[in-house]
């Protein structure tokens, strides 16, 4: 019994009081109140791709819609050719064809809420993972209509998950409040990346554990994350996002980060 009520009061503290914090915040900030009547154009985050003749790759992200936004992130995945005129996105949806190609400007508004860049590729670095990043889309294996499932996945977040780790060349992260980042099919799954020297077991993506070089030490409880990163010095809120330790510039809303490699 003294270890029970030990584990809720862990789990209260670490993953419900966070949470509840933030959904609060959440409830506190303008949002339009239906999908029709939110903004969904671009947000002039990137610059037009004509600008630029050289490959880019980026992960974007920007909070959900609804009530959903305290929780998750809602993520996707740009890609300029060399050469090109024009980006490439690549979502999963929840309504018809899950994976929509040039659905919604590049760097679009989601529910109203802005976009930001959590990981980018440019030059020479994008161009050698483009044929990865095409192979992993199309080798997805929920991309049929009925395959999305808003928790614990697969999910928006799962796709964008499962191209990372598909081309780890990229050298990109989910964010930690990307609710379904972590889903992995059966009942368990566990093992050691020798790639990104992280060790992760999960049991459907609603408890698991990640330790390495990469994650640093992350605890995962019904999709929610808290840790902490020691490569980039940074807190792990529940719901929250990343807080950055050691910068100046904190992206407390969605908890996302920029690494930009030449």
């Amino acid at each position: 019994m003294r270890f029970a009520a030990r584990l809720f009061l862990f789990i209260g503290i670490v993953f419900i009081l966070p949470t509840l914090a933030t959904a609060a915040w959440w409830s506190l900030q303008d949002r339009p109140s239906t999908w029709r009547e939110a903004t969904w154009g671009s947000s002039g985050l990137l610059q037009p791709a004509s600008a630029d003749d050289k490959a880019a790759v980026y992960i974007m992200a920007a909070r959900t819609g609804g009530m959903k936004g305290a929780f998750s992130l809602h993520c996707w995945i740009v890609v300029k050719r060399p050469g090109a005129t024009e980006y490439e996105r690549y979502d999963k949806v929840g309504w018809g064809s899950p994976i929509r190609k040039n659905a919604y400007p590049a760097d679009a508004y989601w529910y109203s809420n802005a976009p930001e860049i959590v990981h980018q590729l440019h030059g020479a670095s994008a161009e050698a993972v483009l044929a990865g990043i095409d192979t992993a889309i199309a080798d997805y294996p929920y991309s049929k209509a009925g395959d999305y499932h808003i928790w614990p996945g697969p999910n928006s977040n799962s796709f964008v998950a499962h191209v990372i780790r598909s081309v780890p060349q990229m050298g990109a992260r989910m964010p930690s409040n990307a609710v379904g980042r972590d889903y992995a099919p059966g009942a368990a799954s566990f093992g050691w990346d020798r790639q990104r020297h992280d060790f992760k077991a999960t049991l459907g993506g609603l408890l698991g554990i990640a330790a390495g070089a990469e994650s640093g030490i992350e605890l995962q409880f019904l999709g929610l994350v808290a840790g902490m990163d020691f490569a980039r010095p940074a807190l792990l809120i529940p719901a929250y996002g990343r807080l950055d330790l050691w910068r100046t510039e904190t992206r407390i809303a969605s908890g996302t980060h920029s690494v930009l490699i030449e």
